[in-house]
C-alpha cells in the first residue's frame, strides 16, 4: 500500500534514509544529500508517500512534488531488508502515475553521478540522462521521463 505520509512516519522515514543511503558516504565523501533533508517539513508540505506491507509495517518512501509542468521525483529508498521486492520500482510507478494524473509532462529526477547503480537502474524505468553539473558540493545527473 502506499500512502501520503504523516507526521508519524518521519522517524520511520528518517531512518530508511540514513540505512538506504549509507553505503553511499564513503563513495560520495559525504552524507548524500536525502541523509540530511528535512523530513518533517516535506511531510507537512504533503510531497512524502510512504510504502507499507500488508500489515502497515513502514517498507519506503518516496519524495515528489510540482515544478513546473514536471514532477519531480526528489528521492525514492527502501529499507534494506525490504529490497529485491519491487518496492522501490513501485513507488516510481505510483510517482509517474500520480504525475499523469495531474496533467504534468513528465517526471524529472537526479542522481548522484556515484551512486553507478541508479545510472542503470533508471534508463531500465524509461528514464533518459538530460545533464550532468556540480550542485551544493554533489556531482549531478539529471533524468528525465516524458508521461505522455
Amino acid at each position: 500500500m502506499i500512502r501520503l505520509a504523516s507526521e508519524t512516519d518521519a522517524t520511520a522515514i528518517k531512518d530508511c534514509a540514513d540505512q538506504a543511503y549509507a553505503p553511499y558516504i564513503a563513495r560520495i565523501g559525504q552524507k548524500p544529500a536525502p541523509m540530511v533533508a528535512d523530513y518533517e517539513a516535506k511531510i507537512a508540505a504533503e510531497t512524502i508517500w510512504v510504502a507499507t506491507d500488508e500489515d502497515g509495517d513502514f517498507q519506503g518512501f518516496i519524495v515528489f512534488f510540482p515544478d513546473g509542468p514536471h514532477l519531480m521525483l526528489e528521492n525514492v529508498a527502501v529499507l534494506p531488508v525490504a529490497a529485491g521486492r519491487g518496492i522501490g520500482k513501485s513507488l516510481i510507478r505510483f510517482c509517474e502515475d500520480e504525475g499523469r494524473r495531474r496533467g504534468c509532462a513528465s517526471v524529472r529526477l537526479c542522481t548522484n553521478a556515484k551512486m553507478t547503480e541508479n545510472l542503470l537502474i533508471y534508463p531500465r524505468l524509461g528514464y533518459v540522462e538530460v545533464g550532468r553539473r556540480t550542485e551544493n558540493g554533489f556531482d549531478r545527473v539529471y533524468f528525465e521521463k516524458p508521461l505522455s
